[in-house]
């Protein structure tokens, strides 16, 4: 999408900087700056051809306009709130050497999409002015003047968090990332547990950039993606977390956000390990997240761990228990806290998928590093597998195994094979031949072999 930009700046020095600038945004389409404020009105009042109305007007005005704190004679707030009221397609930002937070209230509440910081940079410019071109084309959809639909996030983001260390929480992820790839979706595993992430080690992976690359980057361009993602032969695109763990403190939630949000908007779906520590990033991750599930082993620690993590959202208002699915690991018959005392103890819904405790199963693909390559008849693959099912992450004919179930699964104690029974009539005896007395009863009588 062309994002027609309309500067207004009184100072000719400014504006040629700002247009030089403005050279270097991707689809960007400058207009000759205007040098003030009754000049910007008039160009506005004028984009349109006369006898145009309705959609037709409202596609005619530039999608993002750029106002000078110095612009005159109409104050610059002033300015910005009169093409707020006449323009409501049009996004707004402010050029400003304040940026604090009361002149940045002052200018939202005006009307303004956004405040960029004088001197100007490339990268804050191009992503304030990519930002409030989203917004515009969002607004003109729903006026019905649109061009077509603005570039948000389209995909699915699910976050995985485990209730304490050990239950679990990176299997899983993985596991749900990989079913989803098999079913043919774009996927990007990403490992929000900044300091001590082992998505690497349970893929064998080794990969210098890390999420943390991405962390002071303001325009995260699909360039600039793709050099921080690794590639996985399994078709994964992998997001890892820092080697040096004291990294993962770089990246705050404003930088997880951005990093969430740029991902969603070029992949299907989008999981997050986020290991079982709350940070800043992680949190907001949870936040943002479609479905947020919490991985619990069925003892009294787990519980007790993932009771405490769901009031903890609770209380920093990142997520309402009831919005909240836990998953049950390793859970055997003979358990005793089962799926639902678990529901009844966090406050949370429990998926209807469980996953067996079966770590032999596990334990070669754990100790090679090479998660991809458990074995399809594993019955902790086959649930997790079946998990991602119920989150819709695969469709229903995915090849998601089924397990078998009743007893005519399973063999018998003595691997025997009982004979089938003849079907039909029961074939006619022999002629017998002379009676022969029956034996005499009592405890005396011998045993018959048959």
């Amino acid at each position: 999408m062309t994002i027609r930009i309309l500067p207004a700046v009184g100072d000719p020095d400014a504006a040629r900087a700002l247009t030089t600038l403005l050279a270097g945004v991707p689809d960007a389409a400058t207009a000759p700056p205007v040098a003030d404020s009754a000049a910007l009105l008039d160009a506005l009042a004028g984009a349109a051809p006369p006898d145009a109305t309705g959609p037709a007007a409202v596609e005619a005005l530039p999608e993002v306009v750029l106002v000078h704190e110095r612009i005159g004679p109409l104050p610059a707030l002033d300015l910005i709130r009169e093409v707020a009221l006449r323009f409501p397609a049009v996004g707004v930002v402010l050029l400003t050497a304040d940026a604090g937070p009361a002149l940045y209230s002052a200018a939202m509440d005006a009307g303004a999409r956004g405040v960029a910081g004088l001197p100007l940079g490339h990268d804050e410019l191009a992503a304030r002015v990519r930002a409030a071109a989203q917004w515009a084309a969002g607004v003109r959809v729903h006026l019905g003047g649109g061009r077509e639909a603005p570039p948000g996030p389209a995909g699915t983001l699910l976050t995985v968090t485990g209730a304490k260390g050990g239950t679990g929480t990176t299997v899983t992820a993985v596991q749900l990332a990989l079913a989803a790839r098999q079913a043919g979706r774009r996927v990007a595993l990403v490992d929000l547990d900044l300091q001590s992430g082992d998505i690497a080690s349970y893929l064998d992976v080794q990969f210098r950039r890390s999420v943390v690359d991405l962390a002071g980057i303001a325009d995260l361009s699909a360039r600039v993606l793709a050099d921080a993602i690794h590639d996985h032969p399994t078709g994964l695109a992998l997001l890892l977390a820092p080697e040096e763990g004291e990294r993962g403190e770089e990246v705050d939630d404003h930088a997880a956000r951005q990093i969430v949000t740029a991902l969603r908007a070029r992949y299907d779906v989008v999981i997050a390990d986020c290991g079982s520590q709350m940070q800043s990033a992680n949190a907001a991750a949870v936040e943002l997240a479609d479905t947020a599930l919490l991985v619990t082993t069925p003892d009294v620690v787990a519980v007790r761990a993932a009771k405490r993590q769901v009031r903890l959202w609770d209380r920093l208002r990142i997520r309402k228990a009831e919005s909240t699915l836990t998953v049950v690991n390793r859970l055997t018959r003979h358990t005793e806290i089962q799926p639902p005392l678990i529901a009844k103890a966090t406050g949370t819904a429990v998926a209807a998928t469980t996953v067996p405790a079966a770590f032999k199963e596990l334990q070669p693909c754990v100790d090679s590093g090479r998660m991809q390559d458990l074995d399809a008849r594993s019955t902790v693959r086959a649930a997790l597998w079946a998990l991602a099912g119920e989150l819709g992450l695969v469709a229903a004919a995915s090849g998601v195994p089924r397990l078998k179930s009743g007893h005519r699964g399973r063999p018998s104690l003595t691997g025997r094979r009982r004979k089938a029974l003849p079907a039909g009539p029961v074939p006619p005896q022999a002629t017998p031949g002379p009676a022969t007395p029956p034996a005499p009863a009592g405890p005396s009588a011998p045993y018959e072999e048959g």
